[in-house]
């Protein structure tokens, strides 16, 4: 096989994405309102493609494509297959809102397929200018959806805050990485490392550092950087929302693989650091702020910092172990937050929102099922056995003692069970409160049963946690080595 046909092998399911999302798009202008299923289905099926091409072109071994700039490894095909899912699972919770709010339109699968093209990029990417663009891509199709609803000024808010912050952490990142290329004299992440490797430590590296390091903390919503985080969450429309806050932080956590372990590892010390204090930062921070929230998609959003800080308590461990459970961290938090929008998105219903945490009273009442259903996914993020999300919080925790990070390690789960307050306050609303309101649900029966199995799938993997972690080990060791 010559290198044209590797190059374009390896971007196969990117390829397939990108002409699907605009086939989609320009088909959209020929279909009528009540066909746009067809679309929907397309979506799915670009999806279902997407994951074919990339198990079939998997292979053990790192190869690169376009000279050095994509890379396909086990850890790429691996956080893309997860994308795959969890993009079709919001897909799936998300078609009878838009149908009901009249957003129900062939440009929202449009920029979901754009907007996962540029999450594949970032993680393919091995060349600092290819994770950029990738980065970039994402970003506009954000933009796009938060203010997507052209008539809520709420939404234009949203969108015009994160569009101005996000701006400039595109801004800060870039930055660094100018002051990387100038200080190494290449954007290839492999070569960047050997650069700094071969050279004592200056001014201008740490300063690049500082500034890659707040561009990716961003994405993340970490602190300092979280101040867009709420108030996005808060104003976007609920599947927007669930979109912005899933996904797209598989993609950061594969751009931070790629940039901090991959390309900057001769500098570990000094990233470890700042990862400590941002990640004991978003800890406190995010659920002391979680506690008095009224607002259910505010409430998620302070929690998104604080889980965001135990991602980051794997990471500075800075070693295979540490980054490993991070990634098994990350994996367990998208599948628990796209469920918890699901049940938001099940119990919105036309002319009603379901986003204050007083509209979950007496929810025990009303549908015992999915009273039920909530249960798991709050015991799952409080880090309650036997759900994933307690696995999850005990595989990080673990890393980072082991690391040495005892007291932080002491104060994380102090912060936990300050944590667990704000969920299981939301338990006991849904089981011994009276119901505010008793209007059946008229939820289809296909987002029910999605979102049944996948909320059951928290419980199941909580018992059954080696199954996916043995996934994420193997997919970074092969990558890392």
């Amino acid at each position: 096989m010559d290198n044209m046909q590797y190059d374009l092998l390896a971007l196969l399911p990117e390829m397939v994405v990108l002409g699907m999302a605009m086939f989609i798009l320009l088909l959209d202008l020929f279909i009528l309102p009540q066909n746009r299923f067809i679309i929907y289905g397309l979506s799915q099926f670009t999806l279902l493609a997407a994951a074919f091409f990339t198990f079939k072109t998997h292979t053990p071994a790192v190869g690169f494509a376009f000279s050095h700039m994509f890379i396909d490894d086990t850890l790429s095909d691996v956080i893309k297959m997860m994308m795959y899912l969890g993009t079709s699972l919001i897909l799936v919770y998300t078609r009878k809102y838009l149908q009901d709010r009249q957003l129900y339109r062939g440009e929202f699968y449009a920029m979901v397929l754009f907007g996962l093209l540029g999450m594949m990029i970032m993680v393919s990417g091995h060349n600092m200018l290819t994770i950029y663009i990738g980065l970039e891509l994402l970003s506009l199709c954000l933009y796009s959806l938060v203010a997507f609803d052209r008539d809520n000024p709420r939404a234009s808010e949203a969108a015009m805050k994160y569009f101005v912050l996000g701006a400039l952490a595109s801004g800060m990142l870039l930055y660094g990485m100018s002051m990387l290329y100038g200080m190494t004299g290449s954007l290839d992440v492999s070569d960047i490392a050997n650069g700094i490797a071969q050279q004592t430590k200056s001014p201008v590296l740490i300063l690049g550092l500082v500034f890659v390091v707040a561009g990716l903390a961003f994405k993340f919503g970490a602190v300092p950087f979280q101040m867009w985080v709420p108030d996005v969450y808060q104003g976007a429309p609920t599947p927007m929302t669930l979109l912005i806050g899933t996904v797209p932080k598989l993609a950061a956590y594969a751009m931070t693989v790629r940039l901090l372990v991959q390309g900057l590892h001769p500098l570990a010390l000094d990233w470890q650091d700042m990862l400590v204090l941002m990640a004991v930062l978003s800890i406190i921070i995010g659920n002391f702020s979680a506690i008095v929230q009224t607002n259910l998609k505010r409430m998620l959003a302070y929690s998104t910092i604080s889980h965001v800080g135990f991602i980051m308590f794997g990471m500075m461990s800075a070693n295979a172990n540490g980054f490993a459970s991070s990634f098994f961290y990350i994996s367990a938090y998208v599948l628990m937050s796209i469920a918890g929008f699901g049940i938001i998105l099940l119990l919105s219903r036309q002319g009603f929102e379901a986003e204050e945490i007083d509209d979950l009273k007496g929810l025990n009442q009303r549908h015992p099922w999915f009273a039920f259903l909530m249960l798991i996914i709050m015991f799952s993020m409080a880090g309650i056995p036997p759900t994933i999300g307690f696995y999850a919080k005990f595989t990080v925790l673990q890393a980072a003692w082991q690391a040495g990070f005892t007291w932080q390690v002491v104060l994380a789960v102090l912060m936990a069970t300050v944590g667990a307050f704000y969920y299981l306050n939301i338990v006991r609303k849904m089981y011994f409160d009276a119901p505010e309101d008793n209007t059946p649900l008229t939820a289809p029966i296909d987002m029910r049963f999605v979102l049944s199995v996948h909320s059951l799938a928290l419980l199941g993997l909580g018992l059954f946690p080696e199954v996916l972690l043995s996934v994420c080990g193997h997919s970074l060791l092969i990558s890392l080595q």
